[in-house]
C-alpha cells in the first residue's frame, strides 16, 4: 500500500528530486474525472495543464491500451482513501510542454508468446525498459541505448545499478530462459544472490507463463549492446 499512499522519495539526483504522490481517493485525484486521471497516466498531463516529470515513464505509458489504462483507473478508485500529504517534486531540468501529441486511442495487443506482446509487457506495462536503459538529460536513451543498463537508483538500500538486458554477453546471453524467469519473478540470480530494489519482482510474480515467455522472447531479440551502451 505504501506505493499508493505516496509520500516517499523515489529518486534524488542533480537533475531532480522526485516524490511519489498519493493516488488514493483521499488525494487530489479524487476530484479528477476518469478521463483526466487516464490522461495524467498515459500522457503525463494533469488537469491543470502541468506536466508530470521523470522518473514517471510517460514515453512508455503512452503505449498503454485503452482497456489496460481504464482498468488501472478503475483499480485506483477502489483503494482506501488516505489523506497523506506529499511534497512536490522539484526539477533542475526543463520539462517538455508535452510528451507527444494527444492520444485518442490505443488498441489492445493480443496476448500470446509473440515479440509484440513481450514488447508491450516489457514497455508500457512493466516499464522494464525504462529502468534498464541509461538516463540522458531528457530521459531514458531509448533510441541509442535501449536495455543497456547502467541507470542508478538511490534509496535506503544504498545504490543499485540496473543490469544490461540486451542479448549482449554483458547482458542476458549467458542466462537460460528459466534463470531469466526466476530473476524476473523472484529476484534471485542463478548464484542465489538476491537482487536489490527497486526491481518489482514481487509484482511480476503474478505474470502468467505466457507473459513471461513473451517477455523473454522480446528481450532475446534486443540488439546487443555493451554494459551501459
Amino acid at each position: 500500500m505504501a506505493n499508493e499512499l505516496g509520500g516517499f522519495m523515489v529518486e534524488k539526483n542533480p537533475a531532480f528530486e522526485a516524490w511519489a504522490v498519493n493516488i488514493t481517493p483521499g488525494s487530489r485525484v479524487a476530484d479528477w474525472s476518469d478521463q483526466e486521471l487516464a490522461r495524467a497516466i498515459r500522457e503525463g498531463i494533469r488537469p491543470d495543464g502541468t506536466v508530470i516529470g521523470p522518473p514517471m515513464p510517460i514515453s512508455l505509458y503512452r503505449g498503454l491500451s485503452d482497456d489496460d489504462l481504464y482498468s488501472i483507473v478503475a483499480f485506483l478508485r477502489t483503494l482506501p482513501a488516505n489523506g497523506t500529504a506529499t511534497p512536490f517534486s522539484t526539477y533542475n531540468i526543463p520539462l517538455p510542454p508535452a510528451y507527444g501529441p494527444p492520444i485518442e486511442s490505443v488498441a489492445a495487443i493480443p496476448a500470446g508468446v509473440t515479440v509484440a506482446y513481450g514488447e508491450y509487457l516489457a514497455g508500457p506495462v512493466a516499464h522494464c525498459l525504462e529502468c534498464h536503459t541509461p538516463m540522458g538529460e531528457r530521459g531514458p536513451m531509448f533510441d541509442t541505448h535501449l536495455g543497456a543498463g547502467g541507470f542508478e537508483f538511490h534509496g535506503p538500500w544504498g545504490t543499485s545499478v540496473s543490469s544490461n538486458i540486451t542479448s549482449h554477453k554483458d547482458g542476458l546471453a549467458g542466462y537460460s530462459d528459466a534463470e531469466l524467469k526466476a530473476m524476473i519473478t523472484q529476484g534471485v540470480r542463478p548464484d542465489g544472490s538476491r537482487m536489490l530494489p527497486p526491481m518489482g519482482y514481487h509484482h511480476y510474480a503474478a505474470m502468467t507463463e505466457t507473459d513471461l515467455n513473451a517477455v523473454v522472447l522480446y528481450l532475446r531479440q534486443l540488439p546487443p549492446l555493451p554494459e551501459g551502451g
